[in-house]
């Protein structure tokens, strides 16, 4: 008997959960359709809650203001992150550890389409969310550097080592997105993203554990490219300047 009232609640709770997901992401979707047809700035709480049919308390339950329903479980997402690099054995290549956690943060764009490809429009139209977007994509990015930074910490250019390298994977899986977004959702974003960070050298060549250990080459590089919108001139003088900076590669 214990054990059959455990499943129901954990049956129910399922639900529940359920529940909540599918209505924060009905008002998600009203919101994303108001600002488009209406315009950001002429949107209230008030007409996103009128097309749901719920009320302002239930609205701000799910949602602290209008920006953030642009932006559902930004921080959810960002903490299952740290969690799973935390997570992470020890032995792990830490560049596919966090080629895996990237790959993680594109299915969360992935697994609710028609809110990614609404907010693709709106962000392209209005600055400020496209500065919030900005925002969000740095504290990634930050998240993936500290990992790789206690990683690297007994080898050579630790610092640098982690920042290049977060921020090339950063980049090449927004590269990636983009391109998803731009096709309507109809790219095998998985395997370009992946085919993208081998193209870009963070797919780890290196043997499982090395930070500066004695099987690791001191000629060994990360490139970065730190923004893909960058002219090619540009990027050649980065990685160029990147390069100089590890050892043995003058």
């Amino acid at each position: 008997m214990p054990e059959g009232n455990s499943n129901g609640s954990r049956s129910r709770a399922g639900r529940t959960e359920g529940g909540r997901r599918r209505l924060r992401s009905a008002l998600a979707v009203a919101a994303l359709d108001l600002f488009a047809s209406k315009g950001y700035d002429a949107t209230t709480v008030e007409d996103i809650v009128e097309g749901v049919g719920v009320g302002r308390r239930t609205f701000f339950r799910y949602f602290r203001s209008k920006e953030e329903v642009v932006f559902p479980d930004h921080d959810e997402r960002l903490a299952e992150v740290v969690e799973e690099l935390e997570r992470s054995d020890a032995d792990a290549s830490p560049m596919r550890v966090v080629c895996r956690a990237a790959e993680t943060v594109l299915e969360t764009y992935l697994a609710e389409p028609e809110i990614s490809l609404k907010r693709f429009e709106l962000t392209r139209q209005v600055s400020s969310l496209r500065d919030r977007e900005i925002v969000s994509i740095d504290r990634y990015q930050r998240v993936f550097a500290r990992y790789l930074r206690r990683c690297y910490a007994d080898g050579p250019n630790a610092d640098l080592r982690a920042s290049v390298t977060a921020a090339t994977v950063v980049a090449t899986h927004n590269h990636v997105l983009r391109r998803w977004l731009k096709s309507g959702g109809e790219i095998d974003a998985h395997g370009a993203l992946r085919a993208a960070l081998d193209d870009a050298g963070i797919v780890d060549r290196e043997p499982s554990g090395a930070s500066g250990g004695a099987g690791e080459s001191e000629n060994d590089v990360v490139i970065g490219v730190l923004r893909t919108s960058a002219p090619a001139e540009t990027v050649r003088r980065r990685i160029e300047s990147a390069l100089r900076e590890f050892p043995g590669s003058g």
